[in-house]
């Protein structure tokens, strides 16, 4: 068990290290792009340009420290090298619009 911890926290270090200063979020973001995760429905808010990248596989979704940050495809797949567990959302690539399975919805903030 305490080796285990011990990888996790390494993980979630080395996952860090990628992601720092290279998440895509945006305060102005006005839509939600809902995914499940972890068993449940999960949302990030995007912008129309991202979420048409997110849904065509361009982007992808990290978990880090409760937050989902938005990242590019090449960067979660980096995540997923070294910390499968931190990539909430990874779209096949040319997957459209159909990737939407759970719809868009305006943010109500």
């Amino acid at each position: 068990a305490v080796e285990r911890a011990r990888l996790r926290k390494e993980q979630r270090e080395k996952a860090h290290a990628l992601v720092q200063g290279k998440t895509l979020n945006r305060a102005e973001a006005d839509l939600l792009r809902h995914f499940e995760y972890g068993g449940k429905i999960r949302r990030v808010h995007v912008d129309a340009a991202q979420l048409r990248a997110l849904n065509a596989g361009e982007l992808g979704v990290i978990q880090l420290d409760g937050r989902y940050w938005l990242v590019e495809r090449a960067l979660a797949e980096s995540v997923r090298e070294v910390a499968p567990q931190h990539v909430a959302l990874l779209p096949d690539p040319g997957a459209g619009d159909d990737a939407d399975e759970f719809g868009v919805l305006p943010d109500p903030a």
